[in-house]
């Protein structure tokens, strides 16, 4: 077993350089994570996770940039053109941070795990991994990975041939799979419709545990 990554040693990126066409972000230029979910921009329960499990705290967003700097945290773009994925949002947080590993979370998953970053941390020293995938069931769920900062060159020539799926850049590389069995904890909140529906789920007490 090799050393389990420190906190300090963790920079964690809310992912939230998409368009999210699904929510409707895409046609009226808002960004997914600035939906208002429980009272706060969804963004801001993804924050308020993932900061405690972490020494350093960013995020990746190509539009909105001043709605995004009123969080209070460093906010970067994709050094590659064209929205192109949770990749390319990665890979401008290769080059943004300073912390020898990274962690990521997309901005529309209000309900991470609290322990997420520790047992990826540890899963990944148990196999001598550089990357560690957080697996719920029979699903990976690769939005939620720790990350070795110096395969940032593999990552570059990897989205030079214009490849843009996670498992296919990581598939060569030591990785390893971290089950968790709460799958509700990895939900992610997609449509205005599942954003109505996880509000009333909320006002009826049966929505998965979120901070308020």
């Amino acid at each position: 077993m090799t050393g389990v990554p420190a906190r300090e040693a963790i920079t964690g990126i809310v992912l939230a350089g998409g368009l999210g066409r699904r929510m409707g972000a895409d046609a009226d230029g808002d960004d997914k994570g600035l939906r208002p979910f429980r009272g706060r921009p969804m963004a801001a329960h993804v924050i308020e996770r993932l900061a405690p499990q972490v020494g350093a705290l960013a995020i990746n967003a190509n539009r909105n940039a001043d709605a995004w700097r009123a969080f209070g945290l460093p906010v970067f773009a994709d050094r590659i053109e064209g929205f192109a994925g949770p990749l390319a949002g990665l890979h401008a947080a290769m080059a943004h941070a300073t912390t020898p590993w990274l962690v990521t979370a997309p901005c529309d998953s209000p309900f991470l795990p609290p322990d997420l970053v520790e047992r990826l941390a540890y899963g990944l020293a148990r196999a001598g991994a550089r990357i560690a995938i957080a697996r719920t069931g029979g699903q990976s769920q690769p939005v939620f990975a720790l990350v070795d900062r110096t395969l940032r060159e593999h990552l570059g020539a990897f989205l030079a041939t214009g490849r843009r799926r996670i498992d296919a850049w990581y598939a060569p590389l030591p990785v390893v799979e971290v089950p968790f069995d709460d799958e509700a904890a990895f939900r992610n909140i997609n449509t205005a419709d599942e954003l109505a529906r996880w509000e009333r789920d909320d006002a009826a007490g049966t929505a998965p545990g979120a901070p308020r």
